[in-house]
């Protein structure tokens, strides 16, 4: 690509390799989750008790495969676990607009579909996690998950836009035909990536799935970082899955706004991001990786308090809720420095497992919190939720500030065996 500057990764035709088809994917998903749901609503007049199983539908998959995920992962090559979870993806998406040509669509199959691909996205995201340590160098890894964070950011910014209008003009069980090509594309790129693995597990070497499982959780739990990032996770999943219980119904329920108000106010959450995954880097030089996560959380809990300060649809409310967004940018440059530091300091050979574990526990949290954020809106109120909750952060800032996490100013690098060492 003679176009691109070709510093750092730019030089690095692996990984934008790797980079282009994530991309594809992301912004694929934006456009197809949002379709599904449309497909529900509109084609199918799907009750609120439906739609909210269906909304739910992500989590479920997770909580069942996902500790499962990670053995496999470890076992196997990552690339073509990634490549099989697009081509699955894809297949499954494609039998929604096939069943609504053929006039039998059906709520069930919508929610075999959210499953399905919720399931093989699993199998994705992990190995992806783990699969870039082993594309790129261990101390190109923060410039990797910066990149990959800000191409989520735009597929955020137009990604709701698009599925809108193709919705509109095509309806939205065509629209899912996007996803479907998306995921086709993120597996051609992927598969052009010639960096070989060498972290494969033979056979005989292999143990038992819940002895390696448990292997995974005393990797996650003994490193005392790794421990550390999984608890504020935790902290953080529940309290953003309670606030997300109720701010639809809190900003559009309680302070009047319409949609289309609130689509303005996403964007610039979108916007945000993009920035923020930009100085993520700068972030950790300027303070010290440890440092620059307290610091993230701190701004970030300002910002989210801006939300139940609003009162109703004034044009000061609305700067309220445009200054929560603003926050996005703190949120997504804490995900970049902290994803960065678990995959740096977590040996190769368990890369898998310790993702899935991270993964698995914070889409309990999330179990918890959504079920949380209802329940204490119905009890003390939507405002008084959104309060109580955002104060998550604050005790998931206190809880690395009191933790070697501190004390992490550069990116640390552990010793490491198969891909890495051979690399």
């Amino acid at each position: 690509m003679p176009w691109l500057p070709r510093t750092g990764l730019w030089r690095h035709n692996d990984f934008l390799r790797l980079w282009a088809g994530e991309t594809a994917s992301i912004f694929g998903s934006f456009v197809g989750r949002t379709a599904l749901v449309l497909t529900a609503i509109l084609v199918l007049d799907a009750s609120p008790l439906v739609f909210g199983l269906l909304s739910a539908a992500d989590i479920i998959p997770g909580l069942v495969f996902g500790l499962i995920t990670g053995v496999w992962v470890d076992r196997l090559p990552r690339r073509p676990i990634m490549i099989v979870a697009d081509i699955g993806r894809a297949a499954l998406l494609v039998t929604i607009p096939l069943a609504y040509a053929f006039d039998v669509l059906t709520i069930a199959q919508l929610f075999v579909v959210a499953i399905g691909t919720g399931t093989l996205s699993i199998f994705f995201d992990v190995a992806y996690l783990s699969y870039l340590p082993a594309v790129v160098e261990r101390d190109h890894i923060l410039e990797g998950n910066s990149k990959m964070a800000a191409s989520t950011s735009v597929a955020e910014i137009g990604g709701f836009s698009l599925a809108g209008v193709l919705v509109q003009a095509l309806t939205a069980p065509v629209a899912i035909l996007l996803d479907a090509v998306s995921f086709v594309v993120s597996a051609l790129f992927i598969g052009a990536i010639r960096k070989p693995e060498t972290h494969v597990v033979e056979n005989s070497k292999r143990e038992g799935m819940w002895t390696e499982i448990r292997e995974g959780g005393r990797a996650l739990l003994g490193d005392p970082i790794l421990r550390t990032l999984a608890g504020a996770t935790m902290i953080m999943d529940f309290s953003i899955r309670a606030i997300g219980a109720v701010y639809l119904i809190y900003v559009t329920r309680e302070l009047g706004f319409e949609p289309g108000v609130l689509g303005f106010i996403f964007a610039v959450g979108g916007v945000t991001s993009l920035f923020g995954a930009l100085f993520a880097a700068r972030a950790a030089r300027q303070f010290g990786v440890g440092p620059s996560l307290v610091v993230c959380l701190a701004v970030l809990t300002g910002a989210w308090l801006l939300t139940p300060a609003a009162y109703d649809t004034s044009l000061i409310s609305l700067g309220l809720l445009v200054g929560h967004q603003l926050g996005d940018a703190f949120w997504t440059a804490y995900d970049v420095n902290a994803i960065t530091l678990r995959q740096s300091v977590t040996p190769d050979q368990v890369m898998g497992r310790v993702n899935a574990g991270m993964r698995f526990s914070g889409q309990a949290a999330m179990l918890g919190g959504a079920l949380a954020g209802g329940v204490m809106g119905e009890v003390i109120g939507i405002r008084e939720t959104l309060f109580i909750c955002t104060g998550g952060l604050v005790i998931a800032a206190g809880w690395l500030a009191s933790s070697p996490v501190w004390g992490a100013k550069h990116i640390p690098i552990v010793e490491t065996t198969g891909a890495e060492s051979a690399a």
